[in-house]
């Protein structure tokens, strides 16, 4: 099967895995052997991508982190207003590290997940019109 690669200067391919995270991390939890902690670890990567899909858009390098308050003071820095609310997307950070593997934390209740998915929509949301209303800007300008 040949494979082919997508091309990561493109924003809209960045949406695109951060959205099929996004689905992943909205998973049924009630299945019994998935992890509220594998799910909160996709809302983390949708978060993560979502934030490199508008520094990628805005022609800024896209470093090699997890962390989600770096990617938001990167954007910040290219000029991109960041919502308030949006800075506690920074605690998704956790769970892209510290709960990948066992017994370094304890379980991720019911409550810490639907947050993480909260914010990762939050996250997403806001990529996705950064990146439309900039290419807006761009057919009119």
């Amino acid at each position: 099967m040949a494979s082919s690669l997508r091309d990561p200067s493109d924003p809209q391919e960045w949406l695109r895995r951060a959205r099929s995270n996004l689905a992943r991390a909205q998973a049924d939890f009630g299945l019994p052997d998935v992890l509220l902690e594998d799910l909160c670890f996709d809302a983390s990567q949708a978060a993560e991508k979502a934030i490199k899909a508008i520094l990628v858009n805005r022609s800024t390098p896209v470093p090699k982190t997890h962390s989600i308050a770096e990617l938001l003071r990167l954007a910040a820095s290219a000029g991109i207003p960041i919502p308030d609310d949006l800075i506690e997307a920074s605690r998704l950070t956790y769970y892209a590290v510290t709960t990948r593997y066992p017994g370094i934390t304890e379980e991720v209740t019911k409550e810490e997940y639907l947050t993480a998915v909260r914010l990762a929509v939050a996250v997403v949301q806001w990529a996705e019109l950064q990146i439309d209303e900039s290419r807006e800007e761009n057919k009119t300008g």
